[in-house]
């Protein structure tokens, strides 16, 4: 790719994750010198909790399991559950789950986005406005992420909030080619960094579900990254890792382009990046994809649908019926070690989705 875009991608590498308090924030220009991440702060809570959905061959959500149909393997190895809850019902989650509702304005056209926001109307009106888990509303723009206060079940409330929100037009400087999509890649990270820096003050579950077709993926063969670049860019894929655990967020994928974006050949090139890696020598940007980043979290990434009320519907389901377990960490060997998690659930026909991996500490 040669020496201009390596010096773009060290840029890419090293975007701020600080985690300062949830406001707006204004990205500084590609330009400007770069600040490295931060470290994050201790885990007060040595175990994994995981939120798992158990579901049969139609996708339907499975209630009424128990701990013993549950097996939690950490790199290989049978993990004893320490705690388990089963949520849905007559047991619901406590405290109850929090669905955050994010329109993004960077990457996705404006045109499209006055599409999204009818179809989230449509959402918020079902039936009646009677919403069934608590919904906030975000809004990421190139001038910060704006996050509604507070959360509600009452979607006319949501709607008339919603309502008095203007969308904003991407002022991206340089808003196509290579130097256009890496900052909204990094515009992009940052925005979710924070959202889940966050988060991580506020206690029980949370669902994000961003509604975009997913930032720039930025690799291919012909980004070549230097040595300290494939250094920074692992620190910054153990630092969303590990922020998305503590904040316990499943994160979700609505490509609001639908049927439009299915005819092209890049709908799916994000699975190339799924597999966890391991060493920095192994990364590219593309594992920190949103759908990448989305199904390591246990979530979805949803597409080839213009019905993006259906959609969202799919992804709260999640909240209807799910299963709480807490595991222990596996003793790690080295700083970031990978961990790869498989839970499994012992009754034929019926698959487990959560949350496969994190990086542990020795």
């Amino acid at each position: 790719m040669g020496t201009k875009n390596r010096a773009t991608l060290s840029l890419l590498c090293l975007f701020v994750l600080s985690l300062p308090s949830f406001a707006q924030q204004q990205a500084p220009p590609p330009g400007d010198s770069p600040v490295a991440a931060a470290p994050l702060s201790p885990v007060r809570d040595p175990n994994i909790v995981l939120d798992v959905v158990a579901s049969d061959r139609s996708g339907k959500p499975r209630v009424g399991l128990t701990q013993n149909d549950f097996v939690v393997r950490d790199n290989g190895q049978p993990r004893k559950i320490l705690a388990f809850r089963a949520v849905g019902g007559d047991a619901p989650a406590e405290p109850p789950v929090k669905i955050i509702l994010l329109v993004d304005e960077v990457n996705t056209s404006f045109g499209r986005v006055a599409y999204e926001r009818d179809q989230l109307k449509k959402f918020l009106l079902q039936n009646g406005g009677q919403l069934t888990h608590p919904v906030s509303l975000a809004f990421f723009s190139d001038s910060g992420t704006e996050l509604q206060a507070g959360s509600s079940r009452d979607g006319n409330a949501l709607l008339a909030a919603f309502d008095q929100h203007a969308t904003k037009l991407r002022t991206i400087r340089r808003s196509t080619g290579f130097y256009g999509a890496e900052e909204r890649f990094s515009l992009s990270l940052r925005g979710l960094n924070l959202l889940a820096a966050s988060e991580t003050k506020e206690p029980g579950r949370k669902m994000v579900i961003w509604i975009s077709p997913g930032w720039p993926i930025l690799s291919g063969p012909r980004i070549d990254l230097s040595a300290r670049q494939e250094q920074q860019l692992f620190s910054s894929i153990v630092q969303f890792s590990s922020v998305l655990r503590q904040a316990r967020i499943t994160l979700y994928s609505i490509d609001p382009l639908g049927v439009e974006d299915a005819a092209t050949n890049r709908l799916n090139y994000y699975e190339e990046f799924l597999k966890p890696v391991s060493a920095s020598k192994d990364v590219q940007a593309g594992n920190l994809a949103l759908q990448v980043l989305a199904r390591q979290s246990g979530g979805q990434a949803l597409n080839s649908s213009n019905d993006i009320t259906d959609q969202i519907n799919r992804c709260v389901a999640d909240a209807d019926a799910f299963y709480t377990l807490v595991v222990d960490q596996s003793p790690s060997d080295r700083p970031n070690q990978l961990h790869s998690l498989d839970v499994r659930v012992e009754t034929p026909g019926l698959t487990a989705r959560t949350r496969n991996v994190y990086y542990g500490e020795p």
